[in-house]
């Protein structure tokens, strides 16, 4: 008889031969930096996580340093909003402020940029509207002007989220003629139109006032149709890739993994996590084991990068272990 158990006997062996290994340096925390000062404020729907003023972020990033996080990914929350986003490319803006502060006080963490339009535009879409929907190719217009200001910036990465076609050649481009040809691109390449994202959506003040977002992005049902996409992305230049959300979708990880050979990334949203907390605040789940496997799963998959709300508490528990 075969008996695949003699390797389950000890927790010594069982280390030994684990195929999937969870590290701090697979993850990207994600940092939410409010316009304004002496604020702190958390997010009722994300036990744990905060909406911090430029003034109040360094305790955040003390953190981060210490347990050995060194990549976060920037989401800014401005004091106002207009039809097209215009404050994303202010070079004073709060994401550009907030790179460079990260950039003075802590030169070692990782910077990536967000790039996008919901949190800045008074209807919470992605782009400049025409006709009730986003205008694909004016709001590349200015997501270029929005990528060459979070260059200037300082950002180390740019990520954009917004499901525009053509997004990432117009950026590349543009990068490439300002002189930034050595800033990398990690693209949402596969964002589907999903229900998880709703806590996402308080935390940065980003619901739209009208509709919804599934003319830009995808249908949950379709599994093709995110390789098209991937594909299209790394031909116009994206250095790395990213599925979101993860754990509905880590059949999409595995076929990107196996299909193509740039890292990818993926993005363990909002209401993967609040799901989880409240699960565990009501004592029916382990939250710890859970988070643990959770985290597991997609890397198993082949996530290279996961951006998640619980790095901090993984890193702890995996510095512990």
């Amino acid at each position: 008889m075969n008996r695949p158990r003699r390797l389950r006997k000890k927790s010594s062996i069982r280390k030994l031969i684990r195929e999937t290994h969870l590290s701090v340096n697979d993850f990207v925390y994600p940092l939410f930096i409010e316009e304004g000062t002496n604020i702190k404020k958390e997010i009722a729907s994300m036990p744990g996580v905060f909406r911090y003023s430029l003034d109040r972020i360094n305790e955040e990033l003390e953190e981060l340093n210490k347990i050995g996080i060194q990549s976060t990914i920037l989401f800014g929350i401005p004091k106002s909003k207009d039809a097209i986003g215009s404050e994303s490319w202010n070079d004073e803006g709060i994401v550009q402020k907030g790179i460079q502060h990260i950039k003075t006080q802590c030169p070692d963490i990782y910077t990536i940029a967000d790039v996008c339009f919901c949190e800045y535009t008074d209807h919470g879409h992605c782009g400049v509207i025409e006709n009730n929907d986003v205008d694909n190719d004016k709001t590349l217009i200015n997501l270029e002007r929005q990528s060459i200001s979070m260059a200037k910036a300082g950002a180390d990465m740019l990520a954009p989220s917004g499901m525009m076609d053509g997004m990432v050649r117009a950026m590349r481009d543009t990068l490439d003629l300002e002189g930034f040809v050595e800033l990398p691109i990690m693209s949402y390449a596969v964002k589907y139109a999903s229900a998880y994202y709703g806590p996402f959506r308080d935390a940065a003040d980003s619901a739209p006032s009208f509709g919804d977002r599934r003319t830009y992005q995808m249908d949950p049902a379709n599994k093709r149709e995110a390789l098209k996409e991937a594909m299209l992305d790394l031909q116009e230049g994206a250095d790395i890739l990213m599925v979101k959300p993860a754990l509905s979708y880590l059949d999409i990880v595995q076929d990107l993994k196996r299909n193509t050979d740039v890292p990818i990334a993926t993005y363990n949203v909002s209401g993967e996590y609040a799901m989880l907390k409240a699960a565990a605040s009501k004592g029916w789940i382990d939250g710890e084991k859970m988070m643990m496997e959770s985290l597991t799963s997609m890397k198993r998959a082949g996530a290279d990068i996961i951006v998640t709300y619980h790095a901090k508490e993984a890193a702890i528990k995996l510095n512990n272990t």
